[in-house]
């Protein structure tokens, strides 16, 4: 799950699905600056589509065959949109940027596992991220600044797997075992 951060999508081997509530935001915010445009109006529609797909699969009320009709269908839709977005500059730079996203905006569709917006994810790192701008947990200090958001990261990694936070921070600092070689003897010097 992620935004459209462009980082992200160096990590090649995950399974990506971009935010679709943030896909949606832009759409929206198109609609209200270009009210006479049509891609933003459509380009909305289809997203939203791509949501009622996913909520109608995961009631049990598509079957698998139906789910990919009708994904097929909205994904040929949504793309011969983006191929022609409009004259408007703020409009191609985000069909630009869903084209370069255009298979993660997917992924819900394929998967019922992957979430279709980064809801959770952002709910998860809520406490961190109060934590950070508050100015508590150790990072008014340059060190404690680049330390809080790893153990955040590792702490709220942890709890969804059921994974002991403190004996894994605790494993985490410990270096590993030093492994000793088998005793060297010397072959014996001439005299």
């Amino acid at each position: 799950m992620r935004d459209g951060w462009a980082p992200y999508r160096r990590f090649t081997a995950a399974t990506h699905q971009t935010c679709l509530a943030h896909l949606l935001r832009r759409a929206r915010t198109l609609r209200l600056d270009y009210p006479r445009a049509r891609c933003p109006v459509q380009m909305q529609a289809a997203l939203h589509h791509v949501l009622t797909l996913r909520d109608r699969s995961h009631q049990g009320a598509l079957s698998p065959q139906g789910l990919a009709v009708a994904r097929g269908r909205v994904i040929s839709r949504l793309g011969a949109l983006l191929a022609e977005p409009g004259r408007t500059p703020a409009i191609q730079r985000v069909a630009a940027h869903l084209i370069t996203e255009f298979p993660a905006i997917f992924s819900c569709l394929f998967d019922p596992t992957v979430d279709a917006t980064n809801g959770r994810a952002a709910q998860a790192l809520r406490p961190a991220v109060v934590t950070r701008t508050l100015g508590r947990g150790g990072n008014r200090t340059a060190r404690g600044a680049a330390t809080q958001p790893t153990l955040a990261s590792v702490l709220r990694t942890a709890d969804p797997r059921h994974l002991d936070s403190a004996a894994l921070l605790t494993e985490m600092l410990h270096p590993p075992a030093p492994t000793v070689p088998p005793a060297f003897t010397s072959p014996a010097l001439p005299r």
